[in-house]
């Protein structure tokens, strides 16, 4: 690291290294392997590897810009493999550079609408990343819509994705079949009733009321965790990927804001942990919690607790959003823990919690780093805070996490 950098707070945690990820320092979703990290960019477009074998220097390997139009923020590596959606860059959109437009419903998602003039790359491309942090496209799946919004993928035959195809709503849950990886096939599709516009389905829900859509599911066995925006906790039965059921909802919006984003199982202790996502500045969109859920009967997970709120200074105060966006979410080959649960919590930096007692989570650790230099975004009126965006924890216990602005950052926790 070529220079010391002081965080605005730590407790047990320090930094070890930061990188502006060659000079596009907007990050969102991160995934290690084997010494790289690879990072998708939500204003600069594309995907970047960065070469993190040297966590005190990490270096930047490579940028791949994303085609015209086109969003490459989410992305999943195993052994061998990267995959990249390709979606629509909303932000491209006038009307949706106002976050309550994008989250809050009042913008068109229907890509269908813009057919005659679509100039966007929508779909999931496949890359084969046998040599490390050197990316070489192989395949790719098209879909007719707007695209794909984030993939869960832990190797083998199948991946799982959220998508938005022309017809539908917002994005729904499909499952992809990765057997020949140069081609890559939908599987199976779920959506909640009301989605399918196209074939005259009618929605029960306000059409202000807010995103009723897929941010991705997290799957164990054979149970997707469906994290479904403001129609919360969505888990299906993917035994049969062709035609996958749902189990159990769980809605907790309103009264609460909803804007869930993560749906984590930890399947040792019968525990899932949930994520609502702050979405709007000043916890405009209400309380955003972290939560623990009891998970034992699949058909009835119980909430039961949830994270501390981070209370060592006044965050609203700073501005920006205030609440949780992003956790670990023990990926095969990462640090495995069902004690201990890292969490993005944008302005406020990163956060993390024991829950050795599910019903009364405690934090022990924190790293707030200084606010950017400069923002990135390009939205008119965006404060310059933290947004502290996510989190990957690798198996030695290094905590690499991305900002909107700020690049990434290689941690270390004293309490491993």
């Amino acid at each position: 690291m070529s220079e010391q950098i002081t965080p605005a707070y730590a407790k047990n945690m320090r930094i070890l290294g930061h990188s502006d990820q060659g000079g596009r320092p907007d990050g969102v979703q991160i995934n290690v392997e084997r010494g790289f990290a690879y990072v998708g960019h939500i204003f600069s477009r594309g995907f970047s590897v960065i070469d993190v074998r040297d966590p005190k220097n990490p270096k930047p390997a490579a940028y791949f810009p994303a085609p015209h139009n086109t969003w490459n923020l989410h992305l999943q590596t195993h052994g061998d493999l990267l995959l990249v959606v390709h979606a629509k860059d909303m932000f491209a959109q006038p009307e949706l550079l106002e976050e309550k437009n994008y989250y809050k419903g009042s913008a068109k998602f229907h890509a269908e609408e813009q057919a005659s003039e679509r100039d966007w790359s929508a779909g999931m491309a496949v890359y084969d990343i046998s040599t490390p942090g050197a990316p070489r496209q192989i395949g790719f799946m098209p879909i007719n819509g707007g695209g794909l919004h984030r993939i869960w993928y832990t190797g083998g035959r199948w991946a799982y994705a959220s998508a938005l195809f022309d017809g539908f709503t917002d994005y729904i849950l499909i499952t992809i079949d990765m057997s020949d990886p140069t081609h890559p096939v939908e599987a199976g599709r779920f959506w909640l009733p009301g989605m399918n516009a196209a074939a005259g389905e009618v929605a029960d829900w306000p059409s202000d009321f807010g995103r009723y859509g897929l941010h991705h599911p997290i799957v164990h066995g054979d149970l997707a965790y469906c994290s479904w925006r403001d129609a919360c906790l969505v888990v299906v039965d993917v035994a049969d990927r062709s035609k996958p059921k749902m189990i159990a909802h769980k809605q907790w919006s309103p009264p609460l804001g909803g804007g869930t984003h993560n749906a984590l199982p930890l399947p040792g202790r019968d525990l899932l942990i949930v994520v609502d996502e702050a979405v709007l500045d000043n916890k405009e969109d209400g309380d955003k919690p972290i939560w623990v859920f009891e998970n034992r009967v699949k058909t009835n997970p119980i909430s039961i607790a949830t994270m501390p709120e981070p209370n060592d200074t006044d965050y609203l105060k700073v501005g920006g959003h205030f609440g949780p966006h992003n956790i670990h979410e023990n990926r095969p080959g990462s640090f495995v823990s069902e004690t201990l649960i890292f969490a993005t919590y944008q302005n406020a930096g990163l956060r993390v919690y024991d829950i050795e007692n599910p019903y009364q989570p405690r934090e022990v650790g924190a790293l707030v780093p200084p606010p950017p230099a400069r923002l990135v975004d390009p939205r008119p009126g965006r404060p310059n805070v933290l947004h502290s965006a996510d989190v990957f924890v690798d198996a030695q216990g290094l905590v690499y996490f991305t900002d909107f602005n700020v690049g990434l950052y290689i941690a270390e926790f004293n309490g491993l």
